[in-house]
């Protein structure tokens, strides 16, 4: 493929300049052309120190570019439904920074103007291109671990200083079940390959925050009568990892989602004894923007599409409600 998919960047946010922008720039099918911000000399900023061409003053304005494909959307997540919905009708493909929206309504909403546009709509989940998680899901397939009876998982980090941080506004979308618990639950979706049945959450409010989640431990009930369960958090210890128990063995991964350049291998135990898993090293951003590339310019299959955003929003929805009215939610 030697043609590059030309992307436009909705916003400055620090997820973007540190990650999602090298990573498109370093892949093989991707280049980015413009980057937005509401102030312009903001975006003029960013755009010289990361070597973008084009800075816009305004999101409308990058949107009106016919030279851009796609649109990459890092804004907080209240503003997500409403400028992806606006990307789609400019005509511009989207992969939106998750959680995708803020219930599961609109991220159908947002799904259906997509399609209506003709448009691709991805959830930037980039851990999941990483090449371990075909790895992962092809050794379990196999049967090496033998029957899965449980997946436990967790995702925290410790920001609660950070008086001003978007992730502690309440009407923002604000919270760790949305930050970073959605990351557990879409992880056990996928290699589990089915949808949660019921949902229990207990959930640490703080009133220091706007009363958002700063922590939640939950568990998340699928059929065949397997579960997972898993903790995220704001104001706690750095951590993320996974663990698939099976009848025959264990798999640990020791960073499962945010993972340092060299700590993407993970360890296989069966009752042969504990081996450590090799995985080719890949920028998961980088994957992501390729997938996406593929997918848009050479019409190749979306390896996960809006609708398992949707589903993936379902499942927070009930995950925040039963945190709030302690109580199990039936799906």
């Amino acid at each position: 493929m030697t043609q590059k998919l030309r992307w436009g960047i909705l916003g400055c946010a620090s997820i973007a300049k540190r990650s999602v922008i090298p990573g498109l720039q370093q892949s093989r099918h991707n280049e980015v052309v413009a980057i937005a911000s509401r102030d312009q000399a903001k975006a003029a900023q960013t755009a010289e120190e990361l070597n973008i061409p084009t800075a816009y003053g305004s999101y409308e304005s990058l949107l009106e570019d016919s030279s851009i494909d796609a649109i990459y959307i890092p804004l907080p997540n209240h503003l997500h439904k409403e400028w992806s919905i606006r990307a789609a009708e400019a005509g511009k493909h989207i992969l939106c920074e998750k959680p995708l929206a803020l219930t599961e309504a609109e991220a159908a909403e947002m799904a259906e103007a997509a399609a209506k546009a003709g448009v691709v709509l991805a959830e930037a989940f980039m851990y999941r291109y990483h090449p371990r998680y075909e790895l992962l899901k092809d050794m379990i397939t196999a049967g090496a671990i033998g029957d899965i009876r449980g997946i436990r998982s967790a995702f925290t980090f410790n920001s609660s200083a950070n008086y001003g941080n978007v992730r502690f506004r309440k009407d923002w979308g604000g919270g760790s079940i949305y930050d970073v618990g959605c990351y557990p639950i879409n992880a056990a979706r996928i290699l589990l390959d089915k949808e949660p049945e019921a949902v229990t959450v207990q959930a640490f409010f703080s009133p220091e925050h706007d009363h958002v989640d700063m922590m939640a431990s939950g568990l998340i009930e699928f059929g065949g009568n397997v579960a997972l369960t898993f903790d995220c958090g704001m104001w706690a210890a750095y951590r993320n990892p996974l663990e698939i128990v099976g009848t025959d063995g264990l798999i640990e991964v020791p960073y499962a989602y945010s993972l340092p350049e060299d700590g993407a291998n993970f360890f296989l135990t069966t009752g042969e004894g504990r081996k450590e898993i090799e995985v080719p090293r890949a920028n998961a951003y980088s994957e992501q923007g390729d997938h996406m590339a593929e997918a848009i310019l050479n019409n190749k299959p979306l390896r996960y599409s809006a609708e398992d955003a949707i589903h993936n929003m379902k499942v927070i929805d009930a995950c925040l409600q039963s945190a709030h009215e302690r109580k199990r939610i039936v799906l």
